[in-house]
């Protein structure tokens, strides 16, 4: 997840203006597999003790992956809403939706934490992690850890909205390959002595799970921008392309120009935008060699 200049950040403005978006893009072809596991597994892995399934939302930012998933998914459920942002975890514990796909009871508690310490035995109990947005800002380290706690503890993982560094505006620009480059390898920085993920993430989290005995199934969830989305697409392109210059300055006179250009046929209704990200579903399992299901 980026803020409007392409950094990592969580602003609460920047997730209300695209969650609708989000929405709209992630896979609904994977709720299937999902509910299919879910319904399939033992009581004691399914309901940890609780009356209902245990959800953990890594990163939840406001909860929206929680106000889209909960009411989609049928039963009791409890959620463990987890981030390392005080202010958004207030926000997110009153708007989780209070019932189920079926009417049953949603309840929702927040977990004051980074990734940093996430185990198996953390996990244990837990019928389902998700996250939204945030496997491209994870460095190798932290994905193997992801990945090691949910097949360690049997869980499932429903990993939605990882960028693909693949970007298509139309109608065309020239400095168009120039800017998605640049924002490409901003993505994949090196901060702090950490170096991220960013386009390669699924990849890795494929390798990761899979190596370790899961089925993954990964579906396309691109955000289509424009018209209705107007206000999405001119803040995204303002952080799309001030992150490009960030990586490299030596684009900064050329890139005024075309954000110019971009943000006046964005007022015009003449830009539409697709944003390619992918959704993942780890299911683990028996060791099941290559057990990858492309899109």
């Amino acid at each position: 997840m980026t803020d409007a200049v392409g950094r990592p950040g969580f602003c609460p403005k920047w997730l209300e203006l695209r969650e609708r978006a989000d929405a709209a893009a992630r896979a609904p072809e994977l709720l299937r597999p999902l509910r299919d596991r879910l319904a399939a597994a033992p009581a004691p892995e399914r309901f940890g003790g609780t009356d209902g399934l245990v959800i953990r939302d890594l990163g939840c930012g406001t909860a929206a992956m929680g106000r889209w998933l909960a009411v989609r998914l049928p039963g009791p459920q409890h959620w463990v809403l987890q981030d390392h942002d005080p202010v958004l975890l207030v926000q997110a514990a009153h708007r989780m939706p209070s019932s189920a796909a079926d009417g049953r009871p949603v309840t929702a508690v927040t977990a004051y934490a980074d990734l940093a310490g996430l185990t198996a035995a953390e996990l244990a109990g837990t019928s389902l992690v998700t996250a939204s947005a945030l496997l491209d800002l994870l460095t190798r380290d932290a994905l193997e850890s992801v990945a090691a706690a949910c097949t360690g503890a049997g869980c499932p993982a429903l990993l939605t909205l990882s960028v693909t560094g693949r970007v298509e505006l139309t109608p065309a620009d020239p400095l168009d390959a120039a800017v998605s480059a640049a924002f490409n390898a901003h993505q994949r920085r090196t901060e702090g002595g950490r170096r991220l993920l960013g386009p390669d993430a699924v990849a890795a989290a494929t390798e990761a799970f899979v190596r370790r005995g899961a089925r993954v199934v990964t579906r396309p969830s691109p955000w289509r921008l424009g018209g209705p989305e107007s206000a999405l697409t001119e803040r995204w392109l303002r952080g799309w392309v001030g992150a490009a210059r960030e990586q490299r300055p030596e684009l900064a006179a050329e890139a005024e120009g075309y954000l110019r250009r971009r943000l006046e046929a964005c007022a015009a209704g003449e830009l539409t935008v697709a944003v390619h990200h992918t959704d993942l579903l780890a299911l683990p399992g028996p060791s099941l060699p290559g057990a990858f299901v492309a899109a």
